[in-house]
């Protein structure tokens, strides 16, 4: 490792603590100008954008990346337009910081206030997407941090793109272009030296991107790390669920979109589910492109279905495959969740409003759904204007990481002249 990358990354941290305090003194008013002018920039920048990412494209079909990590690379007006818009629903959002959490006065007369404030300097690590340097910049500014952005480097000219818009949105506000940074080096590293903290200048790190990525990052930090391992995804057709739902969101839940963490990995079916529905659902699936990799019972019904190993009931596929199990009720549903998935999201469908709550109550996972296709893990989703990732863990953040998400808080305490005897 030289000596001129060590000093590179760590200069990179001190300008990272310097914006942190003028981000986290904003006004709101402050910051939203940030994000509006900023998506206003994305779409002035549109062609440039566009541009960068079809060289990144162009290299990553030379290096032989798969179809699912070229549908997570690719932009196109579409998703250009939604990183935009993105920005503008994180401005419209209700500002995280100086939230007052509880208030309670002590016998002695001491107010005491819990009040969320910014966590400082997080290091965002990822993998492909460039989308998501719009939407960790600007889920980090709204929520009063900088951030050190370090994409992969198959998206490195995407995101050098989309940062300069973003940077142009920071300084229309007045802003130092500081709080929002990416490494600029493709250098692996520039990632370690990242992790070990930077000289105590970062705060936090959260990796977005593969296994083998997010084992490296939890492996290796000295700093705290907001991470899920995997995205194993369940749903489960119970006897009671209705037909033609079952069908149309089990189809959603693959293969709307193969390569994204909320995508249904392995489909249990109910024993009660009579054979012409299950047999309809995989239809369909088949239908789409799916591969099916089936138990001896499923196999039976669709003799076309390759045979599902004990190793694909723990496989992330982030493809068009799918694992297909028979389970006898609610109760082998949720044990077989618990043996073999990631704690991030699991649906039950099903019209039973009693098998509904046990499954809902029962599945230890960030997210559960009931009726609803597992590609509804997004913070974008649920009203929080995007994500950084979905917590899987348990302490802090769980499920979508969005502006609340990034906050900490700090104790408030006014007194009158108290003192402790």
């Amino acid at each position: 490792m030289s000596d001129d990358l060590v000093s590179q990354m760590n200069a990179l941290g001190v300008a990272a603590r310097d914006g942190a305090k003028a981000i986290r003194e904003a006004a709101t008013a402050m910051k939203n100008k940030a994000l509006l002018a900023g998506a206003a920039a994305i779409r002035a920048q549109k062609p440039a954008i566009l541009a960068a990412n079809g060289e990144d494209m162009a290299r990553a079909k030379d290096n032989g990346l798969s179809g699912a990590m070229l549908d997570r690379l690719m932009l196109d007006d579409k998703r250009v337009e939604a990183m935009a818009k993105g920005l503008e629903d994180i401005a419209a959002l209700p500002d995280p910081v100086g939230r007052e959490l509880a208030r309670w006065t002590r016998p002695n007369g001491l107010d005491i206030a819990r009040v969320a404030t910014p966590i400082g300097v997080i290091g965002i690590i990822y993998e492909s997407r460039p989308n998501v340097t719009a939407d960790a910049a600007a889920l980090c500014l709204k929520s009063g941090n900088a951030v050190i952005l370090r994409g992969g480097s198959e998206s490195v000219k995407s995101s050098h793109a989309i940062l300069a818009a973003l940077q142009a949105g920071l300084a229309e506000a007045g802003l130092p272009s500081a709080i929002v940074q990416l490494v600029p080096t493709t250098d692996r590293a520039a990632v370690g030296l990242l992790l070990q903290g930077l000289n105590n200048t970062v705060d936090l790190i959260i990796p977005r991107g593969g296994k083998s990525l997010v084992a490296r990052v939890q492996s290796e930090a000295r700093v705290p790390v907001l991470a899920h391992l995997e995205g194993i995804c369940h749903t489960y057709v119970h006897a009671a669920a209705d037909p033609v739902q079952a069908r149309e969101i089990v189809v959603n839940a693959k293969m709307r979109r193969t390569g994204i963490c909320g995508s249904t990995e392995t489909l249990l079916v109910d024993r009660g589910v009579s054979a012409d529905v299950t047999v309809d659902i995989l239809k369909a699936l088949a239908a789409k492109g799916c591969e099916i990799r089936g138990d001896a019972p499923i196999r039976a019904l669709c003799p076309s279905a390759k045979p599902a190993s004990e190793e694909d009931w723990r496989t992330e596929y982030l493809d068009a495959i799918i694992s297909v199990k028979v389970v006898d009720g609610v109760e082998e549903a949720i044990a077989h969740i618990e043996t073999y998935g990631s704690h991030h999201t699991e649906a039950i469908l099903t019209e039973d409003a009693a098998a509904a709550e046990r499954f809902l109550n029962g599945v230890d996972s960030a997210i559960v759904l009931w009726n609803a296709s597992t590609q509804f893990a997004d913070g974008g989703e649920f009203g929080m204007g995007a994500e950084i990732g979905i917590g899987t863990g348990k302490m802090h953040a769980r499920g979508p990481v969005g502006v609340e998400q990034l906050t900490t808080f700090k104790y408030v305490v006014r007194g009158n002249g108290q003192v402790r005897g």
